[in-house]
């Protein structure tokens, strides 16, 4: 588990590789959303293990799938993910916090300016939020964690709005050198 300041401060439950690597690559592409339950369990312990107490407790939004991929896999996971670390943690879940507005290519094999550009304008505020002023900072969660191309968009898509976010949560993280 690792906890670094990033573009936003981010906690990770484990090391993107091996068995993890595997768990997740099932769940995504082997039609297995099941395996988000536990993986959103550990994530929750984590964050518990590692959230500083007594302050806000902050608004849980997952990193959103484009409907048109999210139709093609039948479930996002990183909701799947977030719903589960919500159990675990009693935060409060706002699943589509978050709308992913532009298609955009796999990340997988792009290098750092191209996520980053491939990220551009991806996000908007979902409808809920867009409507009401959120005092309440927000966490977003993922399943893997590599460049903070994503989060990186998705933090100035909620600034943009005037909503503050504490951090990301991520089951992977790959490590850094």
């Amino acid at each position: 588990m690792s906890l670094w300041q990033a573009p936003i401060p981010v906690l990770g439950w484990g090391v993107y590789g091996g068995l993890l690597k595997r768990a997740i690559a099932i769940m995504k592409y082997e039609n297995q959303p099941q395996i988000a339950r536990p993986l959103g369990q550990w994530l929750g312990e984590a964050w518990l293990s590692n959230a500083c107490k007594g302050k806000q407790q902050p608004l849980v939004i997952p990193i959103p799938l484009h409907s048109s991929k999210q139709k093609q896999r039948g479930y996002n996971q990183a909701a799947l993910i977030a719903q589960s670390f919500c159990c675990t943690t009693g935060l409060k879940l706002k699943i589509n916090g978050l709308e992913r507005v532009r298609e955009t290519k796999a990340q997988f094999g792009l290098s750092v300016s191209e996520r980053e550009n491939n990220l551009t304008e991806a996000f908007a505020v979902g409808q809920e939020l867009r409507t009401r002023h959120l005092n309440i900072p927000v966490l977003l969660i993922d399943d893997i964690y590599t460049t903070g191309a994503t989060a990186k968009s998705a933090v100035q898509t909620l600034r943009q709005h005037g909503i503050a976010v504490s951090g990301l949560a991520a089951v992977a993280t790959t490590i850094k050198n």
